[in-house]
Order: structure tokens, then C-alpha cells, then sequence
């Protein structure tokens, strides 16, 4: 009868060890995956290198940055900044339309500049402009245009000085030197 407790004693003592050990096995398993997968995941959370990159980064937009780079502003928003780009959605920049416009790089230039403003425009930034603002936000463009930010009903629009108006469809694209949103059409000048 000793001999029978003895060992379910043992037995128990065997069973709450190796339960313990591959715990704590499996808890620093989990622990490490996870800081593996974080560091894993930190680069794309901080963003692109660069404005254009983070442009780059969303094949959705792929026509404004072949536009960006025909008419060599690629150079000038990779570096300085923080710049903000209100990049058209590819539906609303068609490739005929872009092959049109790389034919004058000097207005493709002009257009494009007024879709970028100096300064970090994300939707944090934005909400707390417009929060500033009761409403509406102003801001400049690169060429010296204001561009307006305003509600209509729940979506964020954006109008220049032309009268010309597009809606934020996408927000925080983020690179090292800026921000791009993407919008559903193209600001046009007068």
C-alpha cells in the first residue's frame, strides 16, 4: 500500500513537472515568434523611405507615380519635406490620359504640384485642421495654390482654386518624408 501512494505521489510530482516545464516552453516560444514577428513587421509600420516610395507602394495609384516621375518631381520629393501628396486613384488618371500629358512634362509638372503640399497631412493631421477651422482647412500647395479641406456629408473633399474637387479615398501612406492620401479624381488647374 506505501509502495502504491509512493508512486501516484511520484507520479503526480513527474506529471506537474513536465506540465510546468512545457509551459514555460511553450510560453517562451510564443514570447519570442512574437518579438521575431514584430521586428518583422516595424519596417513597413514606419513607412516607405521616401514619399515616393510610399506612393510606390500602392499599385492602386500607379499611374500618379509614373506622372510623378515623367515629370521629374520624383528627385525633388525624395528629398526635404515633410511633403503630403493627394495622389489620383489609377481610375481617375487613365494611362491615355497620362500618355497625353507625359507628351508636356512642364504641364504634367504644373498639375501634379498642385496635388502636393508641404507639410504632413495625414488623417490625424487633418482631422485636427478641420477641427481648427470649424470645418474647412487651408493649405498650399507646392506652386503657391491653396488647396481647401472640407466635409462633404462624411467624406473629406479637396478643392484648388480652379473650383475643381476630389474626395480622400485613402488615407496614410506613409514614407520617411511624408505622407501620400489618395483621392478619386484630378485636381485641374483654371
Amino acid at each position: 500500500m506505501k509502495r502504491s501512494i509512493f508512486l501516484a505521489a511520484g507520479l503526480l510530482l513527474l506529471n506537474l513537472t513536465t506540465s510546468r516545464v512545457f509551459a514555460q516552453t511553450t510560453q517562451d516560444t510564443t514570447k519570442k515568434t512574437t518579438q521575431d514577428t514584430a521586428k518583422a513587421v516595424t519596417p513597413a509600420v514606419e513607412g516607405a523611405s521616401d514619399v515616393v516610395g510610399a506612393l510606390a507602394s500602392n499599385a492602386d495609384y500607379s499611374n500618379a507615380l509614373i506622372a510623378v516621375k515623367a515629370a521629374k518631381l520624383d528627385s525633388v520629393l525624395k528629398t526635404g519635406g515633410p511633403y503630403t501628396i493627394f495622389a489620383p486613384h489609377n481610375n481617375s488618371l487613365t494611362t491615355s490620359k497620362l500618355d497625353s500629358l507625359q507628351k508636356d512634362p512642364a504641364k504634367l509638372a504644373s498639375i501634379l504640384k498642385g496635388h502636393v503640399v508641404s507639410g504632413k497631412y495625414g488623417k490625424k493631421e487633418i482631422v485636427a485642421a478641420l477641427k481648427a477651422g470649424k470645418g474647412k482647412a487651408v493649405v498650399t500647395t507646392l506652386d503657391g495654390q491653396t488647396l481647401t479641406l472640407s466635409l462633404a456629408g462624411s467624406k473629406l473633399q479637396i478643392t484648388n482654386a480652379a473650383g475643381s474637387s476630389a474626395q480622400v479615398t485613402l488615407f496614410d501612406l506613409i514614407g520617411a518624408n511624408g505622407i501620400v492620401d489618395g483621392i478619386n479624381g484630378v485636381l485641374l488647374p483654371k
